[in-house]
């Protein structure tokens, strides 16, 4: 829900304080039922004359300095005209992508998950890669904010949760029993008909329910902990695999995943990424992987970039890897001729470093668009 304030007879100072006092306002925990519940708003300020006298126009250039602020978790922002620029890009990307959702003009890519110890692929994850004509790669996140404010984002999600199952199908098909990781944003796991679209799509594709992995963030759980545990219930009764993705980095973690029907744990890159240089992140990874194996999970390492991290990684007792140094993400027409390579000369395993050579790459290696 959107709100607007005027204020009369305030220089940009006085509005500024004004609405962070509206803020603090806002902020007030509500207790209901005896649960406090927290709500926070942003806020954009327009001034007159200086950004406009026409009262649409300033509305205007209000709501793109509430985006600025929204997107920078500032809290308040007063309007610049550079920001201007911005808000015209994402009002052209935000009608695109819904145009994209319905034409599938998007791609989804995926990036291969190996067995630690061995290399031995075991599944991948599924990716959102969407190029725009006119402002070029557009990052996963943005994408999926944007679906999200233009109202496409469960029909996005569904149809990215089809293309990753028929593709994993077809690598069943050849032979390559693997299995398939999707990211479910905290909107999607709120939604409590998800399980029914998740089963009606394993039937349709053949696909045992234990080959498909749902992965979730902790603060996506955090937004509304009632309702996504009972989902999550649902699709861990149907034998679905859900998985904490990014974990290490939120506030909760080991108050929360306990409680959680999870399966594994991918512990979050930015610590993976340091092992090589950074003491103290080792320590992170290896009381993570304890943490994880006393409650009965798997521990997926994303972000191993060199076979240094990757050979640590296994040493600190993650069972599977994720990253450059076993593929780059690659798009699904690709990854047949990928898997069949590596299950053929089987390198690029820590085994192949502690013996002194690097393993060869992938013959199949496919620039990243974005992270």
């Amino acid at each position: 829900d959107e709100f607007a304030v005027l204020l009369s007879g305030v220089d940009s100072d006085e509005a500024n304080e004004q609405a962070h006092r509206l803020l603090a306002a806002i902020r007030r925990p509500v207790c209901l039922e005896d649960v406090n519940l927290f709500v926070t708003a942003s806020v954009g300020i327009a001034l007159v004359p200086d950004h406009g006298t026409d009262t649409n126009l300033l509305l205007q250039h209000a709501d793109v300095a509430m985006y600025v602020a929204k997107a920078a978790s500032s809290g308040v922002e007063i309007y610049r005209p550079d920001d201007a620029l911005a808000s015209h890009r994402r009002l052209v990307l935000a009608g695109d992508l819904t145009a994209a959702v319905e034409e599938h003009t998007f791609e989804v890519w995926y990036q291969p998950q190996g067995d630690a110890a061995t290399g031995r692929i075991v599944g991948a994850e599924a990716l959102l890669r969407w190029e725009h004509p006119t402002y070029g790669p557009v990052s996963p996140p943005e994408a999926v904010a944007l679906a999200e404010r233009t109202g496409v984002l469960r029909r996005l999600t569904n149809t990215i949760l089809e293309d990753a199952l028929r593709q994993r199908a077809a690598w069943s098909a050849l032979g390559h029993e693997v299995n398939i990781s999707v990211n479910i944003t905290p909107l999607d796991l709120s939604d409590t008909g998800l399980p029914d679209v998740v089963s009606g799509l394993l039937d349709a594709t053949g696909t045992p329910a234990g080959a498909l992995t749902l992965e979730i963030t902790e603060s996506g759980v955090m937004s509304d902990p009632a309702r996504c545990l009972a989902v999550l219930d649902v699709l861990a009764a149907q034998g679905v695999r859900l998985s904490v993705d990014d974990f290490g980095i939120g506030h909760s973690s080991l108050a929360y995943l306990e409680r959680l029907p999870v399966d594994e744990v991918k512990i979050d890159k930015s610590f993976v990424m340091r092992l090589e240089r950074e003491v103290s992140d080792a320590k992170v990874v290896r009381a993570t992987v304890a943490l994880a194996h006393d409650l009965g999970l798997l521990v997926v390492a994303e972000g191993v970039e060199s076979q240094v991290a990757w050979m640590r990684v296994a040493q600190l007792g993650c069972e599977f890897v994720q990253g450059y140094a076993l593929a780059r993400p690659m798009p699904g027409i690709e990854t047949i001729g990928w898997m069949n390579n590596w299950a053929a000369t089987g390198v690029g395993t820590p085994t192949h470093v502690e013996s002194g050579s690097p393993g060869r790459p992938p013959t199949s290696q496919t620039p990243e668009l974005m992270p």
